[in-house]
């Protein structure tokens, strides 16, 4: 048995934060202030990986809306979860997500599934009672915001 990430097949398994530093020094900041990223996976951490973001939501931030709209040309799937282990399903928060043009109050743990082309965001967090675990994944080796981290 091998612990942890040892082994010959331990690289595949990363435990500590790769931050990949986006957006302004301004920006990066601010982030700082209303989210904890825990984990992030990209072909820079483990050759060969598609890109995945993990954080923790826990303040309005100071910026509104956090990120600006923006289009991908690979698929994204969003993610916000709640914190209350009682009631999984409610989100503890209140997030505005706009998707190609119509905007949704998010108020219940939700998954966003945006197609290749689809414009998303802006994405307005408006009230945090509980943290609010968010992840994103894109199916490419890299993310490229397309001007989300100002």
């Amino acid at each position: 048995m091998v612990v942890n990430c040892d082994g010959k097949y331990g690289k595949f398994i990363i435990q500590n934060l790769h931050d990949p530093n986006l957006g302004s020094v301004d920006f990066q900041a601010m982030y700082k202030k209303f989210a904890k990223r825990v984990l992030w996976m990209d072909s820079n951490v483990v050759e060969g990986a598609f890109q995945m973001n993990t954080a923790w939501y826990f303040a309005v931030p100071a910026q509104d809306p956090v990120f600006e709209e923006h289009v991908h040309d690979y698929d994204e799937l969003i993610g916000f979860f709640g914190s209350n282990p009682n009631d999984p399903y409610e989100l503890g928060a209140e997030i505005e997500v706009t998707i190609n043009g119509e905007r949704h109050f998010l108020t219940r743990t939700s998954m966003i599934f945006v197609p290749a082309g689809m414009r998303h965001m802006p994405l307005s967090i408006k009230k945090v009672n509980r943290p609010v675990f968010h992840f994103s994944i894109v199916m490419h080796p890299e993310y490229s915001g397309g001007g989300a981290y100002k």
